[in-house]
């Protein structure tokens, strides 16, 4: 073996449970263990402490066991290794004399720096005691923008955004070092061409053979791309929590609205009819009027919880908002006061949203009351209506939030601003910055429900002492503008037609038959669906069925109307409710044909209501209601989501029609060889055969079927051309279905 094989080092890599990785050539002739026999073991087995290993650094000479058993002197440093291939690096060699380790040493400098040289994802200088760049690898070249002639000779601290240098942190970085060996921390660093990246940094301090400090050693990497998926992943994290949040509330919510507004359809109607009892009493006239205020305020306070919770019975048009705008412009200027300055924007060619008009009209009032608040001496409020397009890039970091074309509503005030943590809780409810006693804290948090349950999207930019710009995504609708039907404020008349009032609730139902009696109806009542249908059997007389959407019973309210409008297909329905869940509202819309009557109504209100519906009849009109038209179709339904099965055979049946669900389309056709059916009705993603199969094969066995193909995505444009083949893009609504069974 010639004396340079004996002065080579061997060099071993371990992994971070301290497992040999590596097995260099003079590592097997140090210590005998040929490659294929020392990869694996543990470095204990060289006779080398754990601990010490793990602890890194000279070692110095330590008795090393080879493999045939026999113990040599064996000098020893090891260096943890950071980053992607973590572990250890293990350099041993034999002990040689002063001038052999002069040589050696020379060598391993040379070694040294030919490794540190190849780092190139890792910036690794040596800095001088003072903080002076020494030396300056490939890596720090790339990271940080300098090359070596640039940088050597300068103070690390110019890599420290001002504020940090301003508060000493690099001098406190190498006191730590210093003192404790080592300092490691993150933080942003500035590159030569002034961008920022954020960094993970480790200095480790180097001392000479006297324990006297030389300089420190530097390592240095860019974890910007970490840190944002960290950071992703905690925005996640919140936005779920969040959402988790939203769900629990408002299921919340939905429970006790139902008995709240029935508590407070009770005091408003009892109260109400008062009102001509004491027609004269002025004192009592007046706590009369305040009590109904009250009870107006309370339902106010339950929308608002509804609304929060994406609970609210939506009842939306396809308008412009600009034209919305304009008419709420004296509404408006009569919230605010003299020192503010209201100006309103609208780009030209605004597109046309789909939306609840007299909910958003409530919401942009919030906001300027809001806005009006934040500015107690003066300023200015500007709404700004534009188009925008939200990208994919964007609603990647958003929660809920679909890509496309949308119409932007911008409510921006010049007032005190929000802080950063006011803005992460300005969409909780019942959080509010206003005194003990002014506002619910609902206004923001019920104007997200409402957003959110829209199908679009709302953003909080704001700074303390700059004002605060609400921006409101909703989508874009390609229809033509409607108006929004809106009941007028005229005399309220009463009528003699009969009127059935369908109610569990005993005092809610006394409250309505007596002031429906008052307005001159004739009035029947039933405590629930069978005893109705049992009065609409006996052949009586009924104009107008009013019934509660939430009762007891086998039979649901919308059930009940199907079966009432065929015994009596003149029959105007009526609903009501303070919380009408899934019956008669499905995709936070209240299905197309329905009437509804939100609990607590005043006496104004049902009596405007079902005169409203009542004159229809005297028109000439088709009565309204969940099913206008009896189709009488035999439709089989295939979906394998139980309960999207269920709410589609609901709606077909509410239309008129005979329904067969099934989740397969092996059961489809089966049913379809037993029975006979006028329209096949399928998913198009089902297990086993595919819906479009089931479809194909239909019209191969029964070419003069109807089928229709439905699905939540995009559904292929060749499938699309099939003849005789329709299709329905999810969620289908009640007036798409009546359209596919009409034609």
């Amino acid at each position: 073996m010639t004396n340079e094989e004996l002065d080579s080092p061997a060099i071993i890599f371990l992994s971070p449970d301290l497992r040999i990785l590596s097995w260099s050539a003079a590592a097997a002739r140090l210590y005998g263990y040929p490659a294929q026999d020392a990869i694996g073991l543990h470095i204990s087995a060289l006779g080398l402490n754990p601990s010490a290993v793990s602890r890194g650094g000279d070692l110095g000479v330590l008795d090393q066991r080879k493999q045939d058993g026999s113990i040599i002197a064996v000098e020893v440093s090891c260096t943890a290794m950071e980053g992607e291939s973590t572990g250890v690096c293990v350099v041993a060699r034999l002990p040689r004399s002063k001038c052999s380790n002069e040589h050696a040493g020379k060598e391993s400098d040379v070694q040294f720096r030919m490794l540190v040289q190849g780092v190139t994802d890792y910036a690794v200088y040596l800095l001088s005691s003072s903080g002076r760049v020494v030396t300056w690898n490939p890596g720090a070249e790339r990271i940080k923008g300098y090359k070596q002639q640039e940088i050597v000779g300068q103070h690390f601290s110019r890599f420290y955004e001002p504020e940090d240098v301003a508060r000493w942190a690099p001098a406190k970085a190498l006191g730590t070092a210093a003192e404790q060996g080592r300092f490691e921390t993150e933080g942003w660093r500035v590159r030569q061409d002034g961008s920022r990246f954020w960094a993970s940094v480790v200095i480790d301090a180097i001392r000479d053979v006297s324990g006297a400090l030389t300089g420190f050693a530097k390592i240095t990497r860019d974890i910007s791309e970490r840190r944002a998926t960290r950071q992703a992943l905690e925005d996640a994290r919140h936005a779920l929590v969040q959402a988790q949040k939203i769900e629990a509330i408002g299921k919340l919510t939905g429970g006790v609205a139902h008995d709240f507004n029935n508590v407070l359809q009770i005091l408003r109607g009892n109260l109400e009819l008062l009102v001509p009892r004491l027609v004269g009493d002025a004192p009592a006239s007046r706590r009369l009027a305040t009590a109904i205020e009250a009870v107006d305020r309370g339902a106010k306070l339950a929308s608002q919880l509804l609304a929060f919770g994406r609970r609210q019975p939506l009842r939306p048009d396809v308008v412009n908002l600009g034209r919305l705008l304009r008419n709420m412009d004296s509404l408006l200027r009569g919230a605010l006061n003299e020192t503010i300055k209201l100006e309103t924007v609208v780009t030209g060619g605004l597109w046309n949203t789909c939306v609840d008009v007299s909910q958003l009209e409530n919401v942009i009032l919030n906001l300027a009351i809001n806005a009006r608040d934040a500015m107690p001496d003066g300023g200015k409020l500007t709404l700004e209506l534009s188009n925008a397009m939200l990208d994919d890039l964007y609603v990647a970091s958003q929660l809920d939030v679909q890509p496309g074309q949308y119409v932007l509503l911008a409510v921006t005030d010049t007032g005190v601003g929000m802080s950063k943590n006011v803005m992460e809780k300005a969409f909780e409810p019942f959080f509010t910055t206003k005194p003990e006693g002014v506002g619910t804290g609902l206004g923001l948090s019920s104007a997200h429900g409402f957003v959110k349950q829209s199908g679009g999207h709302i953003k909080i930019y704001s700074e303390v002492g700059e004002g605060t710009t609400i921006k409101i995504y909703l989508p874009r609708a390609m229809g033509a503008e409607t108006e929004p039907t809106r009941l007028t404020e005229a005399k309220v008349q009463g009528g003699t037609e009969t009127i059935l009032v369908v109610e569990d609730d005993p005092q809610v139902q006394s409250t309505a038959v007596e002031i429906l009696t008052e307005l001159g109806y004739r009035v029947l009542k039933a405590d629930d669906a069978e005893g109705a249908l049992t009065i609409l059997r006996s052949g009586l007389p009924i104009d107008l069925l009013f019934t509660d959407v939430v009762m007891p019973g086998k039979i649901r309210s919308p059930e009940l109307a199907r079966q009432a409008q065929r015994l009596l297909p003149k029959l105007q329905v009526l609903f009501t409710s303070g919380y009408t869940q899934n019956a008669i509202v499905h995709g936070g819309r209240v299905d197309a044909g329905v009437e509804l009557l939100v609990k607590p109504y005043g006496r104004g209100d049902l009596a405007r209501k079902v005169r409203h519906m009542l004159n229809r009849n005297i028109a000439g009109s088709v009565a309204a209601g969940p099913a206008p038209t009896v189709m009488g179709k035999r439709v089989l339904v295939v979906e394998d989501l139980e309960d999207s099965l269920e709410v589609t055979c609901e709606l077909l049946e509410a239309l008129g029609n005979t329904c067969r669900g099934v989740r397969t389309a092996e059961e489809a056709l089966t049913r379809l060889h037993d029975e006979k059916f006028d329209l096949l009705f399928t998913d198009l993603q089902l297990p086993g055969m595919s819906g479009i199969d089931l479809a194909r094969r239909t019209r191969e066995l029964w070419p003069c079927m109807r089928v229709v193909v439905s699905s939540g995505d995009a559904i292929p444009p060749e499938i699309v051309a099939e003849v005789g083949i329709g299709v329905l893009r999810k969620p289908v609504s009640m007036e798409m279905l009546r359209t596919v069974v009409e034609n």
